[in-house]
């Protein structure tokens, strides 16, 4: 019997198998709001098989996108342009939830796409002008890197608004699961980290301080998600580098999180300095979402490179991590849910078919597994 296709509870939301497609940034919006390019993609990840399609990091401010095409929910019109996808996923495939992971990037923003380079935004690439970012302290990411205005008090009142504010949005929108981003250089992760927090006031020094302000916007969102919703927050486990985050810390602030009701950690990596140095292998973040859960008692998610059914069928069996969530196996192979079944031996569909559909489509029979097309 595959423990993957069974069933898993995250806070008040059960998913129909373990597999999780992980956020993907899609740099096509305008304005952070949604275009047609969403409904394709979304509609078509929605039929992937996955229990859980989780989208792209989506920015709670303006100033908080990594670079113009990013995903937003800032504004009404965010709000108003992401409601028909997630419409067309209700009404075409029900049992499918959805997750919304909010970001800041922080330091990190006014960034150029990365098909154009991927660096900080300049002059010279206009139309997309550059803008003022903010982060824990006045560091910036890499010497060619705007430097971030230091958030003050007002600042810090800003933006955790703004995730409050994109919670709520988040709510009225229907996305069953939330997810903070805290990770990859980002603005929780800037705070979290002494490579790029080096504040001298409530919020900086110590591990417990530097933990202040992730932790005060987890627990401002957490009051307004209601008990049959989940709320989590990806985590970089360690910074790679020497004198940055390590696991232990990250374990303890797991620890924390679930204190204040966190249902899940997004067990992932680095991000936050060019310096680090990660051998990217499948399944690289795997041991740090198996000694968060061990050791924190909470629930993970295992990212990085998981593309063969069997290593997912592994990593949930023995217990590593609750779920396995991938980004590159859906887009090698846009069903991958569906195939893996299918090599897993699994007998019946990954997920429950609508009544009023399902006569159009072939019954579900496992077979062989199709050579992938990259392979």
């Amino acid at each position: 019997m595959s423990v993957l296709f069974t069933p898993v509870e995250l806070g008040g939301v059960t998913l129909p198998n373990r597999i999780v497609v992980s956020p993907m940034c899609q740099y096509a919006a305008v304005d952070g709001s949604a275009q047609p390019w969403h409904q394709v993609h979304y509609g078509m990840l929605s039929m992937s098989g996955a229990g859980l399609l989780c989208l792209e990091a989506t920015h709670v401010e303006r100033e908080g996108r990594i670079t113009q095409g990013c995903l937003g929910l800032y504004s009404d019109e965010n709000e108003a342009a992401l409601k028909p996808v997630v419409e067309w996923v209700r009404g075409w495939m029900p049992h499918v939830k959805l997750g919304i992971q909010l970001a800041h990037a922080g330091r990190k923003a006014s960034a150029q796409r990365p098909w154009k380079g991927g660096g900080p935004l300049t002059q010279a690439d206009a139309p997309d002008l550059p803008w003022t970012t903010f982060a824990a302290s006045a560091i910036p990411y890499d010497t060619k890197w705007h430097t971030p205005v230091a958030l003050d008090a007002v600042g810090l009142a800003r933006v955790k608004q703004a995730f409050v504010d994109a919670t709520l949005r988040s709510l009225r929108l229907g996305f069953d699961v939330i997810e903070l981003h805290g990770a990859h250089g980002y603005c929780l992760h800037q705070f979290l980290s002494p490579l790029s927090n080096q504040r001298t006031d409530a919020y900086g020094g110590s591990m417990e301080k530097r933990r202040r302000f992730p932790l005060e916007v987890f627990e401002a969102c957490r009051a307004l998600v209601p008990a049959d919703k989940a709320l989590g927050m990806r985590l970089s486990a360690t910074d790679w580098v020497e004198g940055g985050l390590t696991i232990e810390d990250t374990v303890e602030t797991a620890r924390q999180l679930k204190a204040l009701g966190c249902d899940f950690v997004d067990a992932s990596s680095g991000g936050n300095s060019p310096a680090q140095k990660i051998a990217v292998t499948p399944g690289y973040h795997v041991p740090f979402a198996a000694r968060i859960r061990k050791e924190a008692g909470i629930k993970t998610w295992a990212v990085g490179v998981i593309t063969e059914p069997e290593q997912a069928e592994q990593i949930v069996a023995s217990g590593e991590a609750d779920c396995t969530a991938h980004a590159r196996a859906f887009l090698l192979d846009p069903r991958w849910g569906w195939n893996a079944a299918r090599a897993l031996g699994v007998e019946t569909p990954p997920l429950p078919l609508p009544a009023a559909r399902a006569t159009t489509i072939l019954p579900f029979k496992p077979q062989p597994q199709l050579a992938r097309a990259a392979e």
